[in-house]
C-alpha cells in the first residue's frame, strides 16, 4: 500500500487513533519508510512481539549506537555507558539478574507501605492548586500536580532530596528526547548526553555517600546488594538509579495527565467518579487503556521473522503500539468508548512477559490515590485552555500542559 504512517506529523501525533484503526484493518504489520521501522498495531501481534524473546531483542541501543555518528565521534559516551545498564534494554541472562534484584523493592507489601507518603504528597499538591487558584494564578495540572506527584514519590524512595526536583526535571527532559525517540527535536543526542552525564555525576555522589553511611532508602539497598551473589557494579547502580528516577515519574506523569484530560473531555465519566469514588481503581485501568502513557515499545529483530505475510529482517526495528492494541475491537469490547467502570480491560500498557513493567503496582497506587482525592476535593475542576500540545515522542505519550479552573 502507498499509505505511510508517520508520527512526525503533528496532526497524527495529536490523534493517532484513526491511523491505528486503518493500519489494524489494512496493514497491521506496516513498514514505515518515514520511521525506518515496522509498525505493529493489533492486540495479538503486539502481545506476540512482547513474548518473543528469542527472535526479538529488547537491546535496541547496541545496534543503534554502533551506527550513530555521535557515538563514533565519542560525544555521547555517558548516554551509552549508563543506559546500556537499564534492564528494559537488556535480554536474558542480564535482564533476569537485574530484575531479580529489583523485584524485592516492588513487592505488593513494599508498595502498599508507600501509601501514607503518597496520600500526604497528594494532599499537599491539591492544597497548592487551591492556593494558586485563590491568588488568581494560572493552575497547570501537569506542572502543578501530575509531574511533582510521581517525581516526589520516586525521589523519596531513592533518597533524593525533593529540593532537587527542578534540576532533575531538566536532566530527565533531555534524556526523554532520546528514550522517547523524538521526531523533530534538534541536537537530541547531545542534549540527552548532557542530561545523562549530569544525572550520573549526581547519583555517583549519592552512591559514594551511601557506601560510607547507608540510610533507609533504595540507593542504600542497591549499594548493599554488592555483597549478594548477583552483585551490582557501581555503573549498574548509577544506571539503575537513572532508570528508576526517569521511568518512575515520566510515565506516571503521563498516566495521570492523560487520564485527567479524557475525564474532563468525557464529563459524564468524571461525574460518575465524583459520585462513586470506589471506581477510582477501575478508572485508572481505563486511563491506562484509552490513551496510555507509553504509546509503544521498541524492539530489534534478532533473526528474520514472518508476521502476517511480512518478513521482518534481522536488525530491523519494530515498534509495537500498545495504544493501538488497546483499541483493537478483536480484543476490547466497544474500544472507542471511554468507560471508567469497564468490566473487562485486558490492556497491554504495562507490556507482557518478562519485560512487564516492574513499577506497575506503584503507578497504579499513585494514580488511584490521585483520582480518588481529586474527585473528592475538586469535583468542579475543568479544563481552561484550548487543544493541548502533545510531546514529540514515539514512545512516551503525554501532553505538555493542561491549564485548569478549579470551580
Amino acid at each position: 500500500m502507498s499509505y505511510v504512517f508517520d508520527l512526525g506529523n503533528p496532526a497524527t501525533n495529536a490523534n493517532p487513533f484513526p491511523e491505528f484503526a486503518r493500519l489494524r484493518a489494512e496493514d497491521p504489520v506496516h513498514w514505515s519508510p518515514a520511521m525506518k521501522a515496522w509498525i505493529v498495531t493489533r492486540h495479538a501481534d503486539v502481545k506476540q512481539v512482547a513474548l518473543n524473546n528469542q527472535q526479538i531483542s529488547a537491546d535496541r541501543l547496541t545496534p543503534f549506537f554502533r551506527t550513530n555518528s555521535e557515538y563514533q565521534r565519542g560525544s555521547i559516551q555517558s548516554l551509552v555507558r549508563y543506559l546500556n545498564h537499564w534492564m528494559v534494554f537488556r535480554d536474558p541472562p542480564d535482564h533476569t539478574r537485574l530484575r531479580r534484584l529489583f523485584n524485592k523493592a516492588f513487592t505488593p507489601t513494599a508498595v502498599e507501605n508507600l501509601r501514607p507518603n503518597i496520600e500526604g504528597i497528594v494532599a499537599e499538591l491539591i492544597d497548592g492548586l487551591d492556593a494558586k487558584a485563590r491568588r488568581g494564578e494560572t493552575v497547570d495540572f501537569i506542572a502543578d500536580f501530575a509531574y511533582p506527584l510521581p517525581a516526589s514519590v520516586i525521589m523519596d524512595l531513592l533518597g533524593v532530596p525533593r529540593t532537587d526536583l527542578d534540576r532533575v526535571k531538566v536532566w530527565s527532559d533531555d534524556i526523554a528526547l532520546f528514550i522517547g525517540t523524538a521526531q523533530v527535536a534538534g541536537n537530541k543526542y547531545l542534549r540527552a548526553e548532557s542530561g545523562a552525564r549530569a544525572m550520573s555525576d549526581y547519583f555517583r555522589g549519592l552512591v559514594e555517600a551511601r557506601t560510607t553511611t547507608p540510610t533507609a532508602d533504595m540507593i542504600s539497598q542497591l549499594v548493599l546488594a554488592r555483597d549478594d551473589r548477583d552483585a551490582l557494579s557501581t555503573d549498574e547502580i548509577i544506571g539503575t538509579c537513572i532508570l528508576l528516577l526517569f521511568a518512575g515519574h515520566e510515565t506516571t506523569t503521563n498516566l495521570i495527565g492523560n487520564g485527567f484530560l479524557y475525564s474532563m473531555r468525557n464529563r459524564d465519566q468524571w461525574e460518575r467518579l465524583v459520585a462513586d469514588p470506589s471506581l477510582a481503581d477501575s478508572a485508572v485501568e481505563e486511563y491506562l487503556r484509552y490513551d496510555g502513557p507509553s504509546g509503544a515499545f521498541a524492539r530489534v529483530a534478532a533473526a528474520d521473522i514472518e508476521m502476517r505475510g511480512k518478513t521482518i529482517r534481522e536488525g530491523q526495528r519494530v515498534f509495537a503500539f500498545m495504544n493501538s492494541a488497546n483499541r483493537d475491537p478483536d480484543a476490547i469490547d466497544d474500544p472507542e468508548r471511554f468507560d471508567i467502570a469497564r468490566p473487562q480491560n485486558p490492556h497491554l500498557t504495562f507490556g507482557h512477559g518478562i519485560h512487564f513493567c516492574l513499577g506497575a503496582p506503584l503507578a497504579r497506587l499513585e494514580s488511584g490515590i490521585a483520582a480518588l482525592r481529586l474527585a473528592e476535593r475538586l469535583p468542579e475542576v475543568r479544563l481552561a485552555g484550548g487543544e493541548p500540545e502533545w510531546h514529540d515522542s514515539l514512545i512516551l505519550r503525554g501532553v505538555k500542559s493542561l491549564p485548569v479552573r478549579l470551580s
